[in-house]
């Protein structure tokens, strides 16, 4: 994991190559992600040692509560004291000294810190935004060499970037699946789910018309005998698939029950009954219609972290709609919060097959 870290650094700062003649002091304040680089190629380190290696170590395990004393670059007691501390509780030899397997299990748990703090935030701020939330995201896209301004708990410009970046960068593996549209999709009826078509009243009548069969054998739900649209079983269906994984783990990149992003989930539900959706929110978004106000089953998109669509739901009626958040996973919300109304971008309608 390391060396994709390094390599985000390096796409992402022009002064990668320039990091490693600076002292510490650069390391901690601008390029925190290098001092891994230079503790793995470090020697055994251990007491009665002076180096900027041991400043780093200390830093470290400051950071993650096991030091708490001055960092001096001299291994002492109290550094030793820490590292054997870490080593016990971690199930690793307790020799107070900084090896290799130490060292790589002390830039794992602050990977994971780090890392953690990101998946506990949603991110999701708006220009202005204060509070430790926000700067916890800082230091840890600070960390990963996305953010290289003032950690100070003001979401801007350069947050905004940041987050951008690391989304762009934690997708690129996940967003590549290109969708399979079907050959025989055809448009749904763009009236509203509640009203009956002219096509379905003649529908009784003219049973035998081989179109009709076809496209009746084809629309993945059983006909009823009342008067009810196509669309409407559909939506009523997708409905009921959509509200069967509600408190579902949100995961991003996640497209199966274990945990889903937002546009894996409406994949995955949609997909259910055989209606094939592209993997991201843009690409959903440019794959469906636009419709002036959104029926039940239809999709309502939302402008969150970045400028266009990049965030959607399943519209369910009385203003709510059901999506998978960052924060709670799978779960039904209002559009006219605040929140999501000043967010709203419009409604999509999906072709059915």
């Amino acid at each position: 994991m390391l060396q994709d870290q390094i390599s985000r650094v390096v796409k992402h700062s022009v002064a990668y190559s320039f990091a490693f003649s600076q002292p510490f002091a650069f390391y901690v304040d601008a390029y925190p992600l290098m001092q891994n680089e230079v503790l793995e190629q470090s020697n055994m380190l251990q007491f009665g040692m002076q180096h900027e290696s041991v400043r780093m170590l200390q830093h470290k395990l400051q950071k993650l509560s096991y030091y708490d004393s001055s960092i001096d670059g001299e291994f002492g007691v109290l550094t030793e004291y820490a590292l054997t501390k870490f080593q016990q509780e971690h199930l690793l030899e307790q020799n107070g000294k900084a090896n290799e397997k130490t060292v790589k299990a002390i830039i794992n748990e602050e990977e994971e810190y780090y890392e953690n703090l990101l998946q506990q935030h949603e991110l999701t701020f708006s220009m202005g935004d204060r509070g430790e939330d926000v700067k916890e995201v800082q230091e840890a896209l600070f960390y990963f060499g996305y953010y290289r301004a003032n950690i100070d708990g003001i979401y801007g410009e350069k947050s905004n970037e940041a987050i951008e970046a690391y989304k762009q960068d934690t997708g690129e593996e996940i967003h590549h699946i290109e969708a399979e549209i079907h050959e025989k999709t055809v448009e749904a009826p763009q009236v509203a789910s509640v009203e009956v078509t002219e096509q379905e009243s003649n529908e009784k009548s003219d049973e035998t018309n081989q179109e009709e069969a076809e496209a009746n054998k084809e629309t993945p739900v059983k006909k009823e005998n009342t008067s009810t649209s196509k669309s409407s079983v559909s939506a009523s269906q997708i409905i009921s698939s959509a509200k069967e994984h509600i408190g579902t783990p949100y995961r991003w990149g996640g497209t199966s029950t274990s945990g889903f992003d937002c546009s894996g989930y409406l994949q995955y539900v949609y997909n259910q009954l055989d209606v094939n959706l592209p993997r991201t929110v843009s690409e959903i978004w440019n794959a469906t219609k636009h419709i002036d106000q959104p029926s039940v089953g239809d999709l309502v998109f939302f402008e969150t972290y970045k400028p266009g669509p990049s965030h959607a739901g399943i519209y369910l009626g009385d203003g709510k709609f059901i999506h998978a958040g960052e924060s709670n996973g799978v779960e039904i919300s209002e559009l006219n919060v605040s929140y999501w109304s000043e967010r709203y971008l419009g409604a999509k309608r999906v072709s059915l097959h």
